[in-house]
Order: structure tokens, then C-alpha cells, then sequence
């Protein structure tokens, strides 16, 4: 897959709603209802971020869940890329962007949203042909007004904010011309998620699709 196409690709996942869920799941048995719940509520677009050891069985079992478009968060490795594939991520999204991870995902025909926080790394990412890129740490880097000024001279690039996003700053985010969608963790509380509160997930995710953009 090229970097064109795969740009193509994670901006049509990027576009089918204002937020990505950031989800860092511990118990792999929450996975089916949290998907259910977020999809219901009008976030079809999931995250599972790479970082608890029930990751890729959250990312099997939320492949299952009919209307979800799944993705891998936290890739760093082509060793990542390549696990979160074949437990059936449709797209990958790292905080950063090398050489290998990037030949890893381009192999694999795993669409990526690769991280960008200054012009330069989002300069360097257009050059190899990405112009769907994650805004990250957004607010420690500079938060809307940052992304605003990245995006003046370089408007051939499409940000997903993530980091730091909240329900009270996502519209000023979404605002902007650059911007497609932001990745949020507040959809799935942690204490929702252990309690299986998945109405109160759901109604969240309403909130969140409701947002402008």
C-alpha cells in the first residue's frame, strides 16, 4: 500500500465521525459491549491502544462487532504492526513516525495515521506522500492554536488531534479547516468500563458524534 493510498484511506476512517475513542482496554471481555456501546452511540471508529497485555484479544473481539471500524493504537514496532493486522486492526496509529514503522504498515496494508507535533516532522511525512496525520501530544504541543498555524502553510495535510482533547476544548479543534476529527479517551471511562456501565458509554458517544465539525 503507498503512503498516498493509505492516506486515503485512514481520511475516510478519520471522516466517519468527530471522534476516535482512545481505548485502553484491560479485560478483553468488556470489549464486545464497549464496541457495541460506542458504535450504537455514533462512533463507529475504535482505537485500541497497544498498551495492556488484552489488547489484540480486545482488537479480535471488537472486529466482531457488526458497523465497527477497528484500529491499533500505540504502534511502534513493525512486530506491533504485524500483531495488530492479524488480530484484525483496518488501521494503526502511532504517536510518532520512523522509517521502519512506516515500510511496516506500507507492507502490510495496514492504513496508518502516523504522529506529527511540529511542521517539520508533518513536512517530512507529506514528502513520503501521508497527508492524513495524528496531532500529537496536542495540547503539551501547542493544543488548537498550534494546529491552526501548522495548518496555514501546509493545508495539503488533514490532523487528527489526539492528547489532551476534551469535551470542552474537541470544538475548538474541530473548528479548524485542518482538522477531520479528534482522538478522545473521556467516551470510555475507566470506571464505566469496569462497572459495565455500557448506557452511560453510549450516551456519551452520542454527545461526542453530536459535536460539530
Amino acid at each position: 500500500m503507498t503512503p498516498e493510498t493509505a492516506s486515503a484511506h485512514a481520511r475516510r476512517i478519520a471522516a466517519l465521525a468527530p471522534i476516535i475513542p482512545v481505548l485502553v482496554v484491560e479485560d478483553a471481555a468488556h470489549a464486545r459491549p464497549l464496541a457495541q456501546a460506542l458504535v450504537t452511540g455514533g462512533l463507529p471508529a475504535l482505537e485500541v491502544t497497544l498498551r495492556t497485555p488484552a489488547a489484540l484479544d480486545v482488537i479480535r473481539e471488537m472486529a466482531q462487532v457488526p458497523g465497527g471500524v477497528v484500529g491499533a493504537g500505540t504502534l511502534l514496532t513493525p512486530a506491533d504492526v504485524r500483531a495488530a493486522k492479524a488480530a484484525g486492526a483496518t488501521f494503526g496509529v502511532s504517536p510518532g513516525a520512523t522509517e521502519t514503522l512506516l515500510k511496516a504498515c506500507e507492507d502490510e496494508d495496514l492504513p496508518l495515521l502516523p504522529g506529527a507535533a511540529t511542521a517539520s516532522e508533518a513536512m517530512a511525512l507529506l514528502e513520503r506522500g501521508y497527508t492524513m496525520l495524528k496531532f500529537f501530544p496536542a495540547e503539551a504541543a501547542g493544543g488548537a492554536p498550534a494546529l491552526k498555524s501548522i495548518g496555514a502553510p501546509i493545508p495539503q495535510i488533514a490532523f487528527c488531534p489526539t492528547g489532551g482533547v476534551t469535551p470542552e476544548n474537541a470544538r475548538d479543534y474541530l473548528a479548524l479547516p485542518n482538522v477531520i476529527c479528534a482522538g478522545g479517551s473521556w467516551v470510555a471511562p475507566k470506571d464505566a468500563v469496569e462497572a459495565g456501565d455500557w448506557a452511560r458509554i453510549e450516551t456519551l458517544a452520542r454527545a461526542a458524534a453530536a459535536l460539530p465539525r
